[in-house]
């Protein structure tokens, strides 16, 4: 599998477990991509829905994907501090246009003073029957669900402020 390089800019693609595309980001800027972990940044990027609907992200992102993990962690920098929005999702995969992965409706809300909320079990036992998720990724879901409630408890990895924040100088010392 090819990585993208730092500096290179790709779209985000999410799906849904049956196959349907969910959302496209149209640019992000590549800040580190291995076969194990992306890391990005957007700002103000075009974003298009599933049914046609496009929006502009308000401010700056650094996105997180890791191969081994079934989330995603975007933290989005604010004035009143970091929020951090995670998708739980299959890992990623890249394709040599976009960073892909498929949404599993589940989410964790993260505010600047690290506490959080879990999004959308509804949509999840919903979709989980309508499309037919297996047990298995159900039982692997909650376990990442666990895992990242205890990364955001420790402030570990994208939970910390410094990540957030260096990542996203790199970012600006590339678009210089």
């Amino acid at each position: 599998m090819r990585v993208p390089r730092e500096g290179e800019e790709i779209q985000i693609h999410s799906y849904k477990h049956n196959g349907q595309i969910h959302r496209v980001w149209q640019e992000t800027t590549i800040l580190k991509g291995t076969q194990f972990i992306v890391i990005g940044c957007n700002d103000r990027t075009l974003v298009t829905e599933s049914d046609g609907r496009t929006w502009l992200t308000r401010e700056p992102a650094i996105t997180y994907f890791h191969s081994q993990y079934w989330f995603n962690i975007i933290g989005m920098l604010r004035d009143d501090g970091i929020y951090y929005y995670c998708n739980l999702s299959s890992p990623f995969v890249f394709d040599g246009e976009a960073v892909k992965y498929i949404d599993y409706d589940l989410d964790i809300k993260v505010y600047p003073d690290m506490t959080y909320n879990l999004l959308d079990e509804d949509e999840y036992e919903e979709h989980k029957l309508q499309m037919g998720y297996p047990n298995v990724i159900d039982h692997i879901l909650r376990r990442n669900v666990e895992k990242l409630i205890s990364m955001i408890r420790a402030k570990k990895g994208p939970f910390s402020q410094e990540f957030v924040h260096n990542w996203y100088k790199r970012y600006l010392t590339i678009k210089s």
